[in-house]
């Protein structure tokens, strides 16, 4: 059976290294072998501008019957549509998840945020970290989706690289090296964002198997 999940990220960190992150916890949960491929949209923007057409564009093409789902991810952080009364971010995730949903239209396209940021994933472990930076993020491991729009993960960790280790935090090369050495397990015992990504991509994955292995029979 061919199981294929298609996940729509903002950057580059996100497109280089989310499959391979997401796949390692899922190869130790489901039946079969389930294939992610990022989409790259190089920016909010173009994601809530072209989310509708592109996802109509896998959900309804020739190898349709592949797709488990198309799943859109952004950083809680930065995007502006936000309407202005949104203040928290159970708030602005619940209505975005939402808005997003329902302006592509589709059953098999879902929405998720990264709270408030991508990196704040690898908050949740220190130990990936050099000495310098680890004795530094206690406080920040024990709820990473709390370092907040006030000063966002990665510039958080910007800070830290300069006054630890004399060196920015570069977004891509850290982050390849960094999501490598962490366990998804970890951070989703941290953070109750990231634990409903996966536990979506997870339930979506063994509904679509139940289904066709019902229409196999």
């Amino acid at each position: 059976m061919i199981m294929v999940l298609i996940l729509f990220v903002e950057g580059d960190t996100e497109d280089k290294v989310l499959a391979k992150f997401l796949t390692r916890w899922l190869d130790k949960k489901l039946p079969g072998k389930l294939t992610i491929r990022t989409v790259n949209f190089k920016g909010y923007a173009n994601l809530y501008k072209d989310a509708a057409l592109k996802a109509a564009m896998h959900l309804k093409g020739p190898r349709s019957n592949e797709l488990v789902a198309v799943i859109g991810l952004l950083d809680l952080y930065g995007p502006t549509f936000f309407p202005e009364e949104l203040k928290s971010a159970e708030e602005k995730y619940h209505w975005g998840k939402q808005h997003l949903e329902n302006k592509v239209g589709l059953p098999q396209f879902k929405m998720h945020f990264a709270v408030h940021e991508f990196e704040a994933w690898l908050l949740s472990d220190p130990e990936i970290f050099t000495d310098a930076v680890a004795a530094s993020l206690e406080k920040a491991a024990k709820a990473p989706e709390e370092v907040n729009s006030g000063q966002p993960p990665a510039k958080y960790l910007n800070k830290l690289y300069l006054k630890k280790i004399n060196r920015t935090y570069k977004k891509v090369t850290e982050g390849t090296r960094l999501f490598a050495k962490l366990d998804p397990e970890i951070v989703r015992a941290k953070c109750p964002y990231f634990k409903l990504f996966t536990d979506d991509i997870y339930s979506l994955t063994m509904d679509y198997i139940k289904k066709n292995r019902t229409h196999e029979n």
